[in-house]
């Protein structure tokens, strides 16, 4: 099992637009995709004075899949994403691989 990492740092003056667009279009757009099996949105507890960070976490099975989220369909989400925010984030992709996980 694997997550798919995308750390998000967005400016305050558009970050309430901001995630309310990630949680009712951006999101379930990435999820409709079938790639991923579930996601998080994590805010990043820091102070900033640039922005405010999250790391939106999406986890999947295969790194097949993700190779083939990225060839098939990260173009055109992450296109949406900066036209709609241009300017106004910085974000950067990172993969984790689950190597051991117990709950409680």
């Amino acid at each position: 099992m694997y997550i798919y990492n995308v750390t998000v740092n967005i400016e305050k003056d558009v970050h309430d637009e901001w995630l309310q667009w990630m949680k009712e279009v951006h999101i379930p757009d990435v999820l409709a995709t079938g790639i991923f099996i579930d996601n998080r949105i994590c805010h990043v507890m820091v102070e900033e004075e640039q922005g405010i960070t999250y790391s939106l976490q999406y986890r999947f099975k295969d790194l097949r899949d993700l190779e083939r989220y990225q060839k098939d369909h990260a173009p055109r989400l992450q296109a949406e994403h900066s036209k709609r925010f241009q300017n106004k984030f910085a974000a950067f992709r990172t993969i984790l691989r689950i190597d051991h996980e117990d709950q409680a």
